[in-house]
Formats: structure tokens, sequence, C-alpha cells
């Protein structure tokens, strides 16, 4: 097999020098995030409790009813393999 040529000298990205400390924190940064995340927030469309009562409700009583329907069906093939091995 053919080696490589090694001698070249290796390329170091922008800011990977050996003694380079740079911390990215900076508190004007975090105001600035901060500020935009209220603006943000201000912009979401909240459901009305009313909705979100209902809403509640309807997924409430649906997990009832899927959790009845699978204890169902996991008891009735439970039966079905006790009787197939006895």
């Amino acid at each position: 097999m053919a080696s490589k040529n090694t001698d070249k000298p290796v390329k170091k990205k922008a800011g990977q020098g050996d003694n380079e400390a740079v911390s990215r924190f900076q508190p004007a940064q975090v105001v600035q995030f901060w500020n935009e995340v209220k603006a943000e927030f201000n912009k979401i469309a909240w459901p009305s409790r009313k909705n979100t009562v209902g809403s509640t409700v309807v997924v409430t009583i649906f997990v009832i009813l899927i959790s009845f329907y699978l204890g169902a069906v996991d008891l009735l093939l439970g039966r079905i393999v006790a009787a197939v091995l006895h």
C-alpha cells in the first residue's frame, strides 16, 4: 500500500489557537436573548379556558376507552394462550 505524505503542515481552523481561551458568554447577548424570548412569548395564541377544558375531557375519555379496550384484548388473548398451552 502506498502511504500518504505527512510532511505537510496541518492547517488550524480559525479560533483553534493553543493558548486561546475565548469565552462566548456575554451578558449583553443574554439580555438580548431574554428580550427576544419575551417578544415571541407575547405572539403565542393561547387557547381559551373553555377550549382547554374541553380538549382535556375528550383526551381523558379517549384514554379510558382505549385502556378498557386494550385490557379486554389482553384478557382475551391471555385466556386463548392459556387454553392452547393446557
